[in-house]
């Protein structure tokens, strides 16, 4: 046989080596993919825990179940936390649950009420509050005819921190088959509940016929208190007439209730009408900022007031002259005056606002913007003399109805903050955020 030659014997142990060179060369491709994707993850890691230290907001472990929604939050006169939300409960039944935060966390949740006939809905929902001496007052809104706005208000008290509750009562006696909800409520006295609602009684009685949207007639403002032994007392027509269906809301300032709503004027004006417990009886209504906004119907978007001593804040969405805007004003003498209306919103709101008084005597705002995701939660910071902070963007949202409307109280040198994530099912979150340094430090 005939020897090979030195070019066929190089050809033959060169192809093994082509091989291995070539295994090699696919590793290291694989190695290099993977160390860019972990690099990648790596910089979607620190890119999150930066826009988390950017603005102060963390999310903490919500105690709401699945399927919940309508959240609200509120602070005792103690510096406690108090959340409460609806859930699904048994078949088409829905509960009013609540949690104390203690410290950034949670409480085991416990059961106000539970019902298969209550009225729950996204805009009206229900609230809870704790008077001076540790009494716990909660609220929700059951169905009172076949009407679909035929509902009463549901007040109930706890003397032991809400493992026990008392039976409902209703703020109202008119009896009549129609609206009563949008409620706010006060501790009055420190032994007393201070209800403040819409009351439908003087609207046509379609509700009480099963007639599907609200009736023709004037809805009232009304207020009452409620005592510890269920009595009831107070009771007065606060407006006689205003909007339908747009949250009201109440804040106690050192002189006495304030109490700020959407009106409706003959000409269908809808800006938003402020009424004080002052000397020992109520205020007639006034305007509390000239917006001219005319609609022919209700935005369902509430105003919201805050108070600290005689310091308040309002705060409420308009879209005057088609400009939507979130304002908020200031009052230095328990809101007997205000100054000028301060711009809130960064360009594109939807409202659904709420307000707190820091112990600076600037304000914090929530409310929802237009975003590209559909919504953004955000806050903002701002002062009497008309400064204001950066916005925060809190969370991602929905512009959908299911979204709800965020809500906040202030926990010592935080701010807590409540709100829908929609889908299905829904639920509520929470988050928590460091108060911003005061002004000048």
């Amino acid at each position: 046989m005939a020897a090979k030659g030195p070019t066929e014997v190089g050809t033959l142990n060169a192809r093994p080596d082509r091989r291995r060179h070539k295994l090699r060369d696919k590793i290291a491709r694989w190695i290099l993919t993977l160390l860019a994707v972990l690099a990648l993850a790596i910089f979607n890691v620190a890119s999150q825990v930066a826009a988390q230290d950017a603005s102060g907001v963390r999310e903490i472990e919500s105690p709401a179940g699945p399927a919940s929604g309508e959240p609200n939050l509120v602070a005792g006169a103690d510096g406690r936390v108090y959340l409460s939300w609806v859930e699904a409960a048994g078949d088409k039944g829905h509960a009013l649950r609540f949690s104390v935060l203690d410290g950034n966390k949670w409480s085991a949740p416990r059961t106000i009420a539970e019902g298969g006939n209550w009225f729950v809905n996204w805009a009206d929902f229900p609230s809870l509050i704790a008077l001076g001496d540790g009494t716990l007052a909660a609220h929700w809104l059951v169905k009172a005819g076949p009407g679909t706005y035929a509902y009463n208000v549901n007040v109930a008290l706890s003397r032991d921190g809400g493992r026990t509750w008392s039976k409902p009562m209703a703020p109202h006696r008119d009896g009549t088959l129609t609206e009563h909800g949008f409620v706010s409520m006060i501790p009055i006295g420190g032994r007393r509940v201070g209800a403040v609602w819409l009351d439908g009684r003087k609207m046509a009685s379609e509700a009480s016929q099963g007639a599907h949207g609200h009736a023709e007639g004037e809805m009232t403002l009304r207020f009452a208190t409620i005592g510890r032994d269920g009595t009831l007392a107070d009771e007065t027509l606060l407006d006689g007439r205003v909007c339908e269906c747009c949250q009201t809301s109440a804040a106690v300032t050192a002189e006495g209730a304030i109490v700020v709503y959407r009106d409706r004027s003959d000409k269908e004006v809808r800006d938003i009408g402020v009424v004080r417990f002052e000397k020992g009886k109520w205020t007639e209504p006034r305007v509390l900022n000239v917006d001219g906004w005319e609609i022919h119907g209700c935005p369902v978007n509430g105003p919201s007031v805050a108070a600290d001593g005689r310091r308040v804040a309002a705060a409420w969405f308009t879209a005057a002259k088609e400009k939507p805007r979130v304002n908020v004003i200031f009052s230095s003498d328990a809101g007997a005056t205000f100054g000028p209306a301060i711009q809130v919103d960064d360009g594109s709101p939807m409202g659904r606002v709420q307000v707190l008084m820091l112990g600076d005597g600037s304000a914090l705002v929530v409310w929802m913007e237009r975003a590209a995701s559909g919504a953004e939660i955000r806050a903002r910071r701002i002062w009497p003399d008309g400064s204001r902070d950066k916005s925060i963007t809190v969370a991602e949202s929905s512009s959908a109805r299911a979204s709800g409307f965020p809500r906040m109280a202030r926990a010592g040198d935080s701010v807590i903050f409540a709100w829908t994530q929609t889908g299905s099912p829904s639920r509520v979150r929470t988050a928590m955020m460091k108060l911003p340094p005061q002004k000048g430090t």
